[in-house]
């Protein structure tokens, strides 16, 4: 899929311009136990971000906190602007900003594809139904699945599924997508589809956070790749440097693992 269109090289937004997410010295807690600690990290308007880690490692919480799925205790999260931990209207004014893609699909079964895709935009961004639906099918095109749109969820497959679920996150415009390991509930021959879906929204200049262990798309998606273990960001590097020249040892164990697996199957 080339573009000609698109700029020569994907380069986010100028350095020195108002990061997009400031998440700044954030602690969290479940109980006694310290999921987040000291998290600190800039995300530039249009920048690509793959987070990656042993489970446990307080990755996919701290997406959760970039739109307040999980509540903070200390530290402070802007996003576009809004403070999120002041709380109560600024969660609604950020959500509207962020899309989010979960592990599980969570589409509803008694509604179509359409209707899950225009349910959100008419509820909080007051638009008609035909406004809507023009929206949703532009969307269920951008994810090569419009022919789909009458159906229920239960007839499709689940990488059809989880592009249903990136459509309607998009449906809402964001400029901010999150993906919570987007592929990890899918069977292997299915999660080429998904990724080739935020391969293209990636080339469409998103900024994009991701929860995965898809090696292969942290090196040709992502701008940066954050390490993370045991609640702290542990190593971030562009992938080159990531992939080739690991800092840490915990990074170096890590992606032996990881590397060895992914070359297994």
């Amino acid at each position: 899929m080339t573009d000609t269109m698109q700029s020569p090289a994907h380069i986010p937004a100028a350095a020195g311009a108002e990061p997009i997410i400031r998440i700044e010295a954030v602690d969290k807690w479940y109980g006694k136990f310290q999921v987040l600690t000291g998290i600190n990290l800039n995300v530039a308007a249009g920048e690509r971000i793959v987070v990656c880690g042993p489970s446990g490692s307080g990755k996919s919480t701290l997406i959760r906190c970039i739109n307040r799925l999980e509540v903070v205790q200390k530290g402070r999260i802007v996003v576009d602007g809004i403070d999120l931990t002041a709380g109560g209207k600024n969660v609604d004014s950020v959500r509207q900003e962020v899309g989010m893609v979960f592990q599980q699909f969570n589409l509803f079964p008694h509604l179509t594809i359409l209707q899950n895709c225009i349910l959100a935009p008419m509820r909080s961004r007051g638009l008609s139904q035909e406004e809507a639906e023009t929206i949703a099918m532009k969307y269920l095109t951008r994810v090569r699945i419009p022919e789909q749109a009458k159906k229920y969820p239960s007839q499709l497959s689940g990488g059809q599924q989880q592009r249903v679920a990136i459509a309607r996150a998009l449906c809402m415009t964001p400029k901010i997508m999150l993906f919570d390991e987007p592929t990890s509930a899918l069977d292997p021959e299915m999660v080429k589809e998904v990724l080739d879906t935020m391969i293209g929204l990636a080339d469409d200049g998103m900024t994009m956070l991701c929860v995965t262990h898809e090696m292969g798309f942290a090196r040709s998606v992502a701008d940066r790749v954050i390490f993370m273990a045991d609640g702290k960001i542990i190593e971030q590097a562009p992938p080159q440097q990531f992939f080739s020249n690991p800092q840490n040892e915990k990074t170096r164990n890590f992606l032996g693992q990881i590397l060895n697996s992914q070359h297994a199957h």
